[in-house]
């Protein structure tokens, strides 16, 4: 395999794909070569990729302009055959939440921006259809079109020989728990993010938390991400790895039910996601605390903020837009107040650009962006590295699909870093607010230690 680009001049890139009989995924994820990626959305397809036969980089405050132009430079020339839309070449990766590469060692290999095209690919159009393809890609090398096919045929064989059936493996347990964030800490740093929303210098302001979990046993993430699948169908699902040889082998993994924005031409789908609450124990008191979160003011006023500024983002580059009525999204710990944003684009652009305009959405970050942002780095004793920044990918023709990476954990075989966050708005209560961020460290804590969740 050739080594990863981190420059993109032009050159001529080779794809080739091929219908395969659907392989099992976690046979597929286990075998891949490193770096790995994945990448499930639930209203369309699941992508392993395997390898990378090129890698784009960027830092700085420019960061989103050079992905994008190294990334049309990538696509500028290309010697394809997809077969179909769904096996069609892709980047994927993502972003740090800051501009700037995050300082902790832990994120080392998880630069301001990192895409990765991906030498094999294998992609599920649709869970419930029994079909697969195969793709094979080579960028800026010595390979020709005969050798991409030669080796397109030797992966067919060998996917085609992996087990299709294979049971899951027990969670590896967790014998210790690390907080970055200790209680009397936590209702320090909110009593002052709400003096500074009683100031008029802060609407909302989103604060996170870090939780380090030492394993029983080392993490076998394709079983890690098929509990996910399994229990959180609704949610896009990411995986994303540094390069091949660190040590120790790391991954960035989660389950997040945030769509940050999905571009088809000019059309545009979003959302507002903001406002939580628990789930009840029987289905009537999950109706009824369904019902408190609809007119509950506090939810209701975040809520609120979160849609009207992705609204007013957005405008600068639609001809029409609008919001489908309120509404409430069940996953399995947690209820969210939901409003689907749906826009037209008045001239063709490239997601990342609005991937720029959005990112961070007042549900990750706060209202108004700058003093959101330099209130979450003063008070959080924790470096955010990709926790809720936008995941995804794009293609040749400037189309992409975004998420914001939360229920997220950045993994090793030995420890696990969980990431939650709530919104701080005028009338928070500290304690509350803590009890909601223990609801959403559920997802990730509950396939490291459930003995089932099938």
């Amino acid at each position: 395999m050739e080594s990863p680009r981190t420059d993109a001049d032009e050159c001529e890139f080779i794809s080739r794909s091929v219908q395969i009989s659907p392989p099992s995924f976690r046979s597929t994820l286990t075998h891949a070569a490193h770096p790995r990626t994945l990448w499930s959305d639930p209203d369309g397809s699941t992508v392993v990729g395997s390898g990378a036969a090129a890698t784009l980089v960027a830092n700085g405050s420019d960061r989103v302009n050079t992905i994008r132009a190294d990334a049309e430079s990538l696509f500028s020339s290309g010697d394809v055959h997809a077969g179909t839309e769904a096996a069609r070449p892709r980047l994927f990766g993502g972003f740090s939440f800051h501009t700037e590469s995050a300082t902790d060692a832990s994120w080392e290999g998880f630069p301001s921006a990192k895409f990765v095209f991906p030498r094999v690919q294998v992609t599920w159009p649709d869970p419930a259809k029994d079909a697969a393809w195969l793709t094979v890609n080579a960028a800026c090398s010595d390979s020709t079109a005969d050798d991409v096919e030669r080796l397109l045929r030797h992966k067919q064989s060998q996917i085609e020989a992996l087990d299709t059936v294979n049971p899951l493996g027990s969670p590896p347990g967790i014998s210790a728990r690390q907080r970055t964030t200790q209680k009397a800490d936590w209702r320090t740093g909110v009593t002052a993010a709400l003096g500074r929303i009683d100031s008029g210098e802060l609407q909302k302001v989103v604060l996170a938390q870090a939780l380090r979990v030492t394993l029983h046993q080392p993490v076998q993430l394709a079983d890690i991400l098929k509990r996910l699948a399994t229990r959180y169908s609704r949610c896009y699902q990411f995986m994303i790895e540094p390069q091949s040889g660190m040590n120790p082998q790391k991954a960035f993994i989660g389950a997040t039910p945030e769509r940050l924005i999905s571009v088809r031409g000019r059309t545009v789908r979003t959302g507002a996601l903001a406002g939580t609450t628990g789930r009840g124990e029987t289905p009537a008191e999950d109706e009824w605390l369904a019902k408190e979160l609809l007119k509950d003011e506090k939810n209701a006023h975040e809520h609120e903020l979160v849609a009207e500024t992705i609204c007013q983002q957005l405008q600068p580059f639609v001809s029409s837009i609008s919001a489908e009525p309120r509404e409430v999204q069940r996953l399995a710990t947690v209820q969210h107040l939901r409003t689907p944003i749906n826009a037209t684009l008045s001239r063709d652009e490239h997601v990342l650009s609005l991937v720029e305009s959005l990112h961070p959405t007042p549900a990750v970050g706060g209202v108004p962006p700058s003093a959101a942002l330099e209130t979450i780095r003063e008070t959080e004793p924790f470096d955010r590295g990709w926790y809720a920044a936008p995941v995804g990918w794009i293609d040749a023709a400037g189309n992409g699909t975004f998420a914001v990476a939360l229920r997220s954990a950045l993994a090793t075989q030995e420890q696990a870093t969980l990431f939650a966050g709530v919104g701080i708005v005028n009338n928070s209560n500290p304690d509350r607010e803590w009890e909601e961020m223990q609801l959403k460290f559920r997802p990730i804590l509950d396939t490291l230690e459930a003995e089932s969740i099938e």
